[in-house]
């Protein structure tokens, strides 16, 4: 696994500064990670923010996949590009003038590439059409989502039904899922495939699914005549459930749904797929209503607790736009965002991030880079206050916040990966930046990515992997305080 890196140089906040060298004496942390029984590799760095240099580090000059961990970094490159305060947009414009409930010209979903907007969100904009007087258009129902690039999956390897590897857009809807709900009836199934928040749950027609008699797939899905067509097998649906699938065209759903929801409130949309117009089509537009996001800080809070990959993605491309760039792919947009890292922290190497969510395996960062962002970072306030907190576990696995021990930190998770990188603060109050990366590589390249399927062993590697975080960290800070 591994000795101690050699070090040198004296900070890690020190622009253009090359490693440095752990203080003190290093105790080797090997018995600790022997016990844990894991295969692959365990790689760590610890700094002391209040001057920045490494306690400790193992391996930290490997890069190595960050998995969710990539999220801190997109959300440093966000407030930077955008700002705190920074709030999405979705508006409702007309190319006509409005006379008697009749609108006398086009209606268009403007999106902005919120990826929060929800079909409550689209209820509200449905209400003030309604208070307007809007009861019916001359013109065309149409959708603009050009805000930001159309990609139809973060990872197009991964399996169709993964809810977690959506499409991006300029217009994005509930996360870009449809829920997808069925009930035993009569001997068949009736199923329900809907755009549901809270307050509305509009039917969707744009993704249709049909139950087939096979024993496997369990789901299977193609794009035909603008459609989302999914079939699943009988045999693995139950007397009743639910759960979310992924739409592979954003603005034709969000389009769906908020024709559906504008019916209940008095406006009659045409029934024909919404066609997507360009930005800047030179006709006069009047805004009719729109609806405003939450602002960027509450949005990288929520993507940084629930780890929202369809958010990373959105914020990570809105940000290489800001920036002045035109990224058409994710890796585009990650190149801008690896660049940007070195410049502004001062990195010996160029971090790869293949996307904004860390989704894919092939991004890779070392932990001493990690650290020495998350040691800039500290310094000028930005990070800390948005990352979860997570409690230290005992030898027994069980939450003991009797420790002392304050953790603020983004895990990461992929197939044979674990990551963990944050912020602790020691029951002495000393504080400390870290990043400690385990994988096995090895293991993760024999996995077929499109099997939905949890490889074996898979559960019990990761469940070892993170008992070892919290054993690493409970150390860190025992040492730290001796």
């Amino acid at each position: 696994m591994g000795a101690l890196a050699s070090m040198a140089a004296p900070a890690l906040g020190e622009p253009g500064a090359q490693r440095p060298r752990a203080r003190g004496h290093t105790m080797p942390a090997d018995d600790v990670i022997e016990s844990a029984r894991l295969s692959g590799r365990v790689s760590f760095a610890v700094a002391d923010l209040s001057d920045g240099e490494l306690i400790e580090t193992r391996g930290g000059a490997i890069a190595q996949p960050p998995a969710s961990v990539a999220k801190a970094v997109t959300a440093l490159y966000a407030l930077e590009a955008l700002g705190p305060s920074y709030r999405f947009r979705t508006q409702i414009v007309a190319t006509g003038p409005l006379r008697n409930g009749r609108l006398e010209g086009d209606l268009i979903l403007v999106g902005s590439g919120d990826p929060t907007l929800d079909a409550d969100a689209l209820g509200d904009l449905a209400l003030k059409l309604e208070e307007m007087g809007v009861r019916e258009i001359a013109g065309a129902f149409l959708t603009e989502d050009d805000a930001l690039p159309t990609i139809t999956a973060i990872d197009p390897a991964l399996p169709d039904e993964a809810a977690y590897n959506p499409p991006v857009s300029g217009l994005n809807l509930n996360f870009n899922r449809v829920h997808f709900g069925w009930r035993a009836e009569g001997g068949d199934y009736v199923v329900d495939m809907d755009a549901r928040a809270r307050r509305y749950r509009p039917r969707v027609q744009v993704a249709r699914m049909e139950v087939v008699d096979r024993s496997g797939p369990v789901y299977t899905h193609s794009n035909s005549g603008g459609l989302d067509q999914w079939t699943v097998a009988r045999s693995a649906l139950g007397a009743e459930g639910s759960r979310w699938l992924p739409v592979r065209q954003p603005a034709a759903y969000a389009a769906d749904a908020f024709r559906t929801i504008a019916r209940v409130h008095g406006l009659t949309l045409p029934s024909d797929a919404a066609e997507v117009t360009p930005v800047g089509d030179g006709g006069q537009r009047l805004l009719l209503a729109d609806h405003v996001s939450q602002p960027l800080e509450s949005i990288i809070e929520d993507m940084l607790n629930y780890s929202t990959n369809l958010t990373a993605e959105a914020l990570g491309l809105a940000a290489s736009k800001a920036r002045g760039g035109d990224p058409r792919t994710l890796a585009d947009s990650g190149e801008h965002m690896a660049a940007w890292a070195r410049r502004r922290f001062g990195l010996a190497d160029v971090p790869v991030f293949a996307d904004h969510s860390g989704l894919s395996d092939a991004a890779r960062i070392t932990p001493e880079a990690m650290v020495q962002i998350l040691v800039r970072a500290a310094s000028a306030g930005e990070l800390r206050p948005l990352l979860r907190d997570i409690v230290l576990r005992n030898a027994s696995g069980a939450p003991d916040p009797s420790t002392g021990v304050t953790i603020d930190a983004k895990t990461g998770t992929l197939n044979f990966v674990s990551t963990l990188a944050g912020y602790i603060t020691t029951p002495g109050e000393r504080d400390l930046a870290f990043a400690v990366f385990v994988d096995d590589l090895a293991q993760r390249a024999t996995l077929d990515p499109g099997d939905p399927g949890r490889p074996p062993g898979g559960r019990t590697w990761l469940a070892r992997s993170r008992t070892l975080h919290h054993r690493l960290i409970d150390r860190w800070a025992r040492r730290a305080d001796s």
